[in-house]
């Protein structure tokens, strides 16, 4: 089972010089795709226990649009093990016009993960 959102970082995600937005905003992204994998796969939100690993392997800024996917990649009673891969899909052109923006043929994976989400029992309804 997989699930994808796009979004565009704004401004407001920049959090340093150059409108570079901060790494933990890809992690918030992998969060609430997990969410949505665990309320399609046990009809529950579910809680993240921890990621295994991260790799930031591309910078993000402000105007990038970003495209972060999720996959169920093993089931236990409780757990859910689950990778994640954010990619730059669309990127402003500035130095055209303000508001050129160029799709990418090839998109750029700024950012994997791997982690386990944990829904308790009770909970699952599936």
């Amino acid at each position: 089972m997989k699930a994808t959102i796009r979004l565009r970082m704004s401004t407001a995600d920049a959090h340093y010089g150059g409108n570079l937005v901060d790494g933990a905003r890809m992690l918030a992204l992998f969060g609430d795709v997990a969410t949505e994998l665990l309320i399609r796969n046990d009809g529950d939100e579910g809680l993240f226990r921890a990621y295994d690993s991260v790799d930031f392997l591309a910078p993000v800024y402000a105007g990038d649009y970003i495209e972060a996917t999720g996959e169920i990649v093993e089931q236990g009673n409780t757990s859910r093990k689950m990778v994640f891969e954010a990619k730059k899909v669309i990127v402003p052109r500035t130095d055209i016009s303000e508001s050129a923006c160029d799709l990418l043929d090839e998109p750029i994976v700024v950012c994997k993960a791997s982690g386990t989400c944990i829904v308790p029992k009770d909970k699952q309804r599936r």
